[in-house]
């Protein structure tokens, strides 16, 4: 009798510590790290409160998606893909995370945007100026 009380107030607590540490300690911001290059696969904007998103058409038909490349160094590598011949264009900023913003800065212009999505295949940002959405896939 005695063991059984021992391995009910083991699991007990066993339980309670796991409950304790389920918490979202991170506020809602996602712990996945942001580096990586991400390709331009869909924008769009919120209309009576639901995501509205089509193919991006930035991307030129014909050529690879355009992207956003986000090194370690903090360095902003943005790459567009334009004309006949798919010529690629790369403009390099740097960027900033703090919490779920992401300001990306290209020269004296810079643009700031919420997290919506951070995963492993997906960043979807919303422009906090224009409220943008872009979503970007690995």
């Amino acid at each position: 009798m005695k063991t059984k009380r021992i391995l009910f107030a083991l699991l007990l607590s066993i339980g309670l510590f796991a409950a304790s540490c389920s918490n979202d300690d991170n506020d809602g911001e996602t712990i996945v790290p942001i580096q990586g290059k991400y390709n331009l696969s869909q924008t769009g904007t919120i209309i009576d409160g639901k995501e509205v998103l089509i193919d991006a058409p930035q991307n030129q038909t014909g050529c690879s998606r355009d992207y956003l490349d986000l090194r370690l160094s903090n360095a902003a590598v943005i790459g567009d893909y334009n004309g006949s011949d798919c010529a690629l264009t790369e403009t390099t900023g740097t960027y900033a995370r703090s919490h779920n913003d992401l300001t990306i800065s290209v020269g004296n212009v810079s643009s700031t945007s919420d997290i919506m999505n951070l995963t492993n295949k997906e960043l979807k940002l919303k422009d906090k100026t224009t409220g943008i959405i872009t979503v970007y896939t690995r």
